[in-house]
This record gives structure tokens, C-alpha cells and sequence, in this order.
């Protein structure tokens, strides 16, 4: 139980360092960031609506191959 434990606080602060680096990066423009063909983007007078497929479909496959080599070990 404790492995699991461990696991998850790891994972946490993880994904609470990706978000400070997207925080204190938010007026760099991160190039591939939500700008992929397959991003769907919509706007309209009063509503936009987007959908970024082509930057999850990245993001999930540098994940799986990241998540793959520590794995390994």
C-alpha cells in the first residue's frame, strides 16, 4: 500500500510542476502548444470553443514513452 502511496505523491508533484512551468511560461508562447493540425478551434460572436486533439494525442504519446522508460527499471 505504501508503493501505491508514493506513486501518487510523485505523480502529483509532477503534474503540479508542469503546471507552474505553464503558469510562469504563459507569455512565452510555447510553439507546438495548442496550435497542432487536429486542434478544433470555434468562435463565434459571443462563444468560443476549443478542443485541443492534436496537442492531447502528443502530450498522451511523450507521456506513455516517458512513463514506458522508468517502467524499465
Amino acid at each position: 500500500m505504501q508503493h501505491i502511496a508514493k506513486i501518487l505523491i510523485i505523480f502529483g508533484l509532477v503534474i503540479a510542476g508542469i503546471g507552474l512551468l505553464l503558469l510562469l511560461f504563459r507569455n512565452s508562447d510555447i510553439p507546438f502548444l495548442g496550435k497542432l493540425p487536429g486542434d478544433i478551434l470555434i468562435q463565434k460572436k459571443n462563444f468560443t470553443f476549443y478542443f485541443p486533439v492534436g496537442t492531447s494525442i502528443v502530450l498522451s504519446i511523450l507521456l506513455t514513452l516517458i512513463f514506458y522508460l522508468f517502467s524499465k527499471r
